[in-house]
């Protein structure tokens, strides 16, 4: 394993729990998360050289139910001096994640009292659920929710492009080739590794004896959007996948796995199960979660009491 080039870092899961009643404000002009598109456009005015709006027809933003629009504001000016440019979503006209770049740290971070914890090439300031990646000069801010998606690893191309082009992800719901369920982690993390952004590694502490490994894998797109992909290894073998998804775009992937598998073989108020128990929408916590068969029938029987 020491010859693999990866990140390896401390998960962040440690802290979701801290922010069930995360913070409203943004470190923007008095702005804060869940304002309509018009409060913000109003506020950004006045410190702003130019701005973009651009509505997305099909929304495939996960947090966005049915529209989604990015507002992207140039030269914002803050006491430290003029952030480059910064991108503000909207999902149904709630302000839900944002993302700037260009003299961050005179701008966003100057004056923030906390030290940052370090998470792989990011810096993360817990309190403002707010990521630096100094080395690109690159912030993104995001609400509890955006975090769970993992929203700091999606670079918005609206950030650079504010012509109004739609930007078009891959919308398919099959299991990627490259991943192939009941593989070898050797075999497969070159393929994960290739086909991911960048990924980490997390060993997994075990009270029975066996060897649990889990490979995040960040911008693998799946559904129209690039995902966080968490392949869970057991004793060298993989045996699921968790792929993170939002509530807001639950519709949109049940009617993407219907068209892909057919008809649920099993639905309760918080799974619905397709493809012979291997591929289950899960909705009280979203995602997707792959299975091979044997762990499939596992869950069947002993988790969903289903003969």
């Amino acid at each position: 394993m020491s010859n693999r080039k990866i990140f390896q870092a401390t998960t962040l899961l440690l802290f979701l729990a801290m922010f069930i009643n995360a913070q409203e404000k943004t470190r923007f002009n008095n702005i804060s998360f869940n304002e309509s598109l018009a409060s913000v456009q109003r506020k950004l005015d006045s410190i702003s050289e130019n701005i973009t709006v651009i509505g997305i027809r099909e929304p495939n933003f996960p947090l966005s139910h049915n529209n989604e629009t990015h507002l992207i504001a140039t030269n914002i000016r803050f006491d430290g001096g003029n952030l480059d440019r910064a991108v503000f979503t909207f999902s149904d006209n709630r302000l839900s994640y944002i993302q700037a770049s260009g003299n961050i740290t005179n701008t966003l971070v100057s004056n923030i009292k906390c030290d940052p914890v370090l998470y792989l090439n990011y810096r993360f300031y817990k309190s403002h659920i707010l990521f630096i990646d100094s080395d690109k000069d690159l912030a993104w801010q995001l609400t509890s929710e955006s975090l769970h998606t993992n929203l700091f690893a999606w670079d918005n191309p609206y950030l650079y492009a504010n012509k109004g082009d739609v930007v078009n992800y891959k919308q398919s719901v099959k299991v990627p080739d490259f991943l192939r369920m009941g593989g070898e982690l050797d075999d497969l993390l070159p393929l994960l590794k290739q086909n991911s952004e960048f990924i980490e590694i997390q060993e997994l502490d075990t009270t029975d004896g066996s060897s649990k490994t889990q490979i995040n894998c960040f911008g693998i797109e799946f559904a129209g959007f690039p995902r966080k992909f968490e392949a869970r290894f057991e004793n060298g073998t993989l045996k699921k996948v968790w792929i993170l998804t939002a509530k807001g775009e639950e519709n949109r992937l049940r009617t993407k796995l219907t068209k892909e598998y057919g008809q649920v073989n099993y639905v309760n108020k918080d799974w619905e199960v397709f493809n012979n128990w291997t591929v289950l929408l899960r909705k009280d916590k979203p995602e997707v979660l792959l299975l091979t068969d044997d762990l499939g029938k596992t869950y069947k029987n002993q988790y969903l009491k289903q003969e």
